[in-house]
């Protein structure tokens, strides 16, 4: 087993598409923002042109995804989170939401972590539509399902709520929602929290099935 690697996870040469959705990527607005809202100092946009202007970082990062498999070494280009998100006194959580209606949750304290990433650069290049054009979430501590793409929006929450992700539609939706797979869980990666419900080793059987 590869030490440097989280827990049950495998590494691949290559840095495939992931998601429960595998259509066509989603429209994206001819001038793209990205909404704050909810439980925020005051609600704004940021538009994703404006990024270019604001605090930037480049983050050399793995990433994980719940079925088992790893991406290593991805450079990431973008605007830390914590840069621009004003939370107010009550949050506790906060819902990020894609153009193609998967959103996921994550705790205040996480989502402020130093690594968590609005990125619209990789490797060097604008963020192509397989990986999430315009922005998407980077959060390399946690599974790929948190890292949603295409970001439209991010709402602050003040309660914890009952489901982490969803987005899915159809059979697949069903299936997860049956698993307890929509359960809140933090995703983390080091501590394997694949699922609220199920133990870690189902979740890698199940994606050594259907992953790459």
């Amino acid at each position: 087993m590869d030490d440097s690697l989280p827990p049950g996870q495998r590494a691949l040469d290559r840095f495939p598409r992931f998601g429960t959705n595998q259509g066509p990527p989603p429209a994206v607005p001819s001038a793209p923002v990205i909404e704050f809202a909810g439980a925020v100092d005051a609600p704004t946009t940021i538009a994703a042109a404006d990024f270019a202007s604001l605090p930037r970082r480049t983050l050399l990062a793995d990433f994980h995804c719940v079925a088992g498999w790893s991406a290593r070494g991805l450079r990431w280009e973008g605007v830390p989170l914590r840069e621009v998100l004003r939370p107010s006194a009550a949050a506790t959580h906060v819902r990020l939401v894609g153009l193609d209606g998967h959103w996921s949750v994550m705790l205040l304290e996480d989502a402020l972590a130093d690594d968590v990433l609005l990125a619209d650069r990789l490797d060097g290049t604008p963020l192509g539509a397989k990986h999430g054009a315009p922005v998407r979430l980077v959060a390399p501590a946690h599974y790929g399902f948190v890292n949603v793409k295409h970001l439209c929006r991010i709402e602050v929450l003040t309660a914890e709520p009952a489901q982490s992700h969803g987005g899915a539609s159809g059979p697949a939706d069903l299936g997860l929602r049956l698993l307890g797979y929509r359960r809140f869980t933090r995703a983390r990666v080091w501590e394997e929290e694949r699922n609220a419900v199920l133990p870690a080793r189902v979740i890698r059987l199940v994606g050594r099935v259907i992953g790459p």
